[in-house]
């Protein structure tokens, strides 16, 4: 069957190795990696501390310094954008849009299949591994409650991004200098967002990367090139 061969298949593996390779990575830096040191150093470049236990507290000199820091101004609206509601959002209205353009259903349904898959690798691989938040870094929005490997909303904002610009550019010639923003421009953007608030770890986002990016030239080869 071309479903379990060229989609289930190949998706089982990619949740394994990521499973694997978080499972490594949390044995090897614990709960609280080194890699969390380059986290801690930007936030309180820019203001930003922990309270001593590790919880992550929205103080008083925070809200001050979110007030007025551009990075802090830039940072919330981009976390925000990457919500679930907001990326369910956002691929339901492709979804519409594509359809209302280019009259062809494999194209139409690719936004949502991409999502579709990324996050059936994501929260798959994510329960597998178990890793914790970040631990004591500013935090100013409360987490979600999955675990913290990999970056659920970088692997969306991959994923659903890489595939707009893989519909631009079947469907409209190229993309031009769009294509680039759409494929990594905005994720990568996400990505940092999500670092620089302390949602995840550095390692979080870069597999989050890896899997939205797998999940949007998967879509582009089932769906949107044929």
């Amino acid at each position: 069957m071309p479903l379990l061969r060229d989609v289930i298949l190949p998706g089982l593996a990619v949740i394994a190795a990521f499973a694997a390779a978080g499972c490594v990575i949390r044995r090897i830096g614990g709960d609280e990696p080194r890699e969390d040191r380059a986290v801690r150093a930007l936030q309180e470049r820019f203001g930003h501390h922990p309270d001593v236990a590790g919880a992550a507290l929205t103080a008083e000199s925070d809200v001050t310094a979110a007030a007025r820091e551009p990075i802090d101004r830039v940072t919330a609206p981009l976390s925000w954008y990457s919500g679930v509601p907001q990326t369910i959002g956002n691929g339901a209205i492709w979804c519409g849009v594509t359809w209302l353009l280019t009259r062809r259903a494999r194209s139409a349904i690719a936004p949502g299949a991409a999502l579709a898959v990324e996050t059936a690798c994501f929260v798959s691989s994510a329960a597998l591994v178990g890793r914790l938040r970040p631990q004591r870094v500013w935090r100013p929005e409360t987490p979600h409650g999955t675990a913290s490997f990999p970056s659920g909303h970088t692997a969306a904002a991959f994923a659903l991004h890489g595939t707009l610009a893989d519909l631009l550019d079947r469907h409209r010639g190229g993309a031009g200098t769009l294509g680039p923003v759409l494929r990594y421009g905005i994720p990568s953007a996400i990505a940092f967002s999500r670092i620089y608030r302390g949602q995840h770890h550095i390692s979080d986002v870069v597999a989050g990367a890896l899997l939205g990016r797998w999940s949007a030239v998967l879509v582009h080869r089932e769906l949107v090139a044929p």
